[in-house]
């Protein structure tokens, strides 16, 4: 038996994060201050087109987390309220994705959204459209294609809550006369608020950082601060500058990260 107050059987884990992980942010910090000034963080939070680019990627973060919750928690609910077969197919769709690439997953949506895409030929050959509909290279074909790749991250946490609602509570609802819809509304709605906040954060945490669908499916003209970043890395050659970005980046997230704590643990006492 291990003794708990020995703390060597986590060293190689640590040491792990060490290197490959606070070492780099270590570095990443000390070129965005270079020269001993914060110029560069002055011009990443003053100057009105980056602070545009900050906009846009918590806009766009936001959108995805909705879309997320209103595609995902039906999906969830049902998976993990059906029969044992209908759930194991529900995992099967939901996970499938999870084993193939992004980058595979975001080619996929470029042939799918092209212009000569199968879902434009189809409107045409259907006579639904006659000329086909942009949905590539701009906020829609990203936000179609994030919402795709992060929708597991938000039916997992739901899933999880709704298994453990207490099935004696809903048959006491349902024994005293409340419809389906009241049971959803005022038992597993409550209920599972903390797999609706889980979900959601996870997911907005992931959207701030997203660098390879925003890339393709944006086409540079949809920007976010992931995407700024490397610009900045491979055409601008200016890595002070991105890495002030990337500083910036991560405070965002440790900050979202922080209240979603607080406001969880006062939920949980509340």
């Amino acid at each position: 038996m291990f003794s708990s107050s020995r703390p060597w059987p986590a060293l190689p884990a640590f040491l792990l994060l060490l290197v490959f992980f606070l070492f780099p942010v270590a570095r990443m910090l000390a070129f965005s201050l270079e020269g001993g000034t914060l110029d560069w963080y002055a011009k990443a939070l003053g100057e009105g087109l980056y602070l545009r680019v900050m906009w846009n990627t918590f806009e766009i973060a936001l959108l995805v987390t909705a879309c997320c919750l209103l595609l995902g928690y039906p999906v969830g609910f049902l998976m993990a309220t059906t029969t044992p077969f209908w759930a194991t197919l529900g995992f099967i769709f939901v996970l499938l994705p999870l084993w193939t690439s992004v980058l595979v997953r975001t080619y996929a949506w470029m042939v799918l959204l092209g212009r000569n895409g199968v879902i434009n030929r189809t409107l045409m050959e259907s006579g639904l459209t006659s000329d086909p509909i942009p949905m590539l290279h701009n906020f829609s074909g990203v936000l179609i294609g994030m919402v795709h790749v992060l929708l597991p991250y938000m039916v997992l946490p739901v899933y999880g809550a709704v298994r453990r609602v207490d099935p004696s509570v809903v048959a006491a609802a349902a024994g005293l006369g409340a419809s389906t819809g009241r049971i959803f509304w005022r038992v597993y709605l409550p209920l599972t608020l903390n797999g609706i906040f889980a979900g959601s954060v996870l997911v907005f945490v992931l959207s701030l950082g997203f660098f390879i669908t925003p890339a393709l499916l944006g086409g540079g003209r949809v920007m976010m601060i992931a995407v700024l970043i490397e610009q900045q890395v491979r055409e601008a050659l200016n890595w002070p500058f991105a890495a002030a970005l990337s500083a910036v980046l991560l405070a965002a997230t440790l900050a979202v990260y922080a209240i979603a704590q607080r406001l969880g643990g006062q939920g949980a006492r509340s």
